[in-house]
């Protein structure tokens, strides 16, 4: 997915009117041609229009220039002159543009360093527009499923990590963890993930190896907790035992791990993909409460509950 030379980016991160400290490229034909150039500006209606007709892979920066766009986009956030509604689009679209580096590019470890930023962020976002949480789960225009997955999950886990009274420390490892989660499948057969339809059961073994890969990525690679690494490969096992690669049950599963498997089930059911409809978020959760019940822990699918019911009060 990546292009030598150059990230994408989506341009509903781009402030309208105002220069940019960055030239801005379009891919044509599978050509990478100067699209606006340092210093120039772009309308608003501009960046709708495009933004709509966009798929996700138009639009691009130079690597060299990825710190700059990153003190943009912290600027932008740190600014009193954007609504919280315009920094909750910007935090998750250019989150999102550094998800894919995450999934794609083959220097795994710089990936992994230049994501860490995407969790502080969204802490510091929640706690200080807590509002908006309904906003950034429901924000993108693409259909980049795994990418925004692993966002989607993050914000979960953080709201029901906070409901169970984590502290900012274990907040931040928890963030890491979930937004890690799927890391394994970077060694799963794009035809698998991407296929449309139900797996047969030569690809469901090769869908179920992504915790195993996602260890072994994680081990390969410094400054990981074990807390990561035990939320990455036990987040498909079962509260009551059956779950996988282990088998393991209960306290024998770490906590983020269980927080893990709740959002990541929740956000799977109730997320719009090429081949399935979503369940409505009572659906969702009636369904986990009911006949799925024995995958999860009790006490954090009751907080779940809580967290869903402060975000919908908060969007109303």
């Amino acid at each position: 997915m990546s292009t030598n030379g150059y990230f994408r980016i989506r341009l509903t991160t781009l402030i309208a009117n105002k220069p940019l400290p960055f030239n801005v490229y379009i891919l044509l034909d599978q050509k990478v041609i100067l699209y606006i150039k340092e210093g120039d500006t772009i309308s608003k209606e501009k960046i709708q229009s495009l933004h709509l007709k966009d798929s996700g892979e138009s639009f691009l920066l130079a690597l060299a220039d990825k710190e700059k766009y990153q003190h943009y986009i912290r600027d932008l956030m740190n600014s009193d002159l954007l609504p919280n509604s315009e920094k909750a689009t910007l935090l998750k679209e250019s989150s999102i543009a550094l998800l894919e580096d995450l999934f794609d590019n083959p220097d795994v470890k710089k990936a992994l360093d230049e994501s860490r930023p995407i969790i502080s962020n969204l802490i510091d976002f929640i706690n200080s527009a807590p509002n908006e949480m309904q906003n950034l789960i429901t924000l993108s225009g693409h259909d980049f499923y795994t990418y925004n997955h692993s966002f989607d999950v993050s914000i979960y886990s953080l709201g029901l990590g906070q409901a169970i009274g984590l502290g900012k420390t274990e907040l931040e490892e928890l963030g890491l963890s979930s937004l890690y989660h799927d890391l394994g499948k970077r060694l799963v057969p794009l035809e698998i993930l991407c296929k449309k339809g139900a797996l047969d059961d030569n690809e469901w073994v090769q869908m179920r190896m992504h915790p195993q890969f996602g260890l072994k990525i994680l081990n390969e690679h410094g400054n990981i907790s074990d807390a990561i690494k035990a939320a990455c490969y036990e987040h498909h096992e079962s509260w009551t035992g059956g779950g996988y690669p282990q088998g393991i049950s209960k306290q024998e599963i770490h906590p983020f791990a269980r927080i893990v498997a709740l959002t990541d089930t929740y956000d799977a059911m109730t997320t719009q993909r090429s081949y399935n409809t979503p369940m409505k978020p009572a659906d969702a959760l009636n369904l986990m409460n009911g006949n799925l019940a024995q995958r999860y822990d009790p006490d954090m699918l009751k907080a779940m509950y809580s967290v869903l019911f402060k975000m919908k009060k908060n969007a109303a």
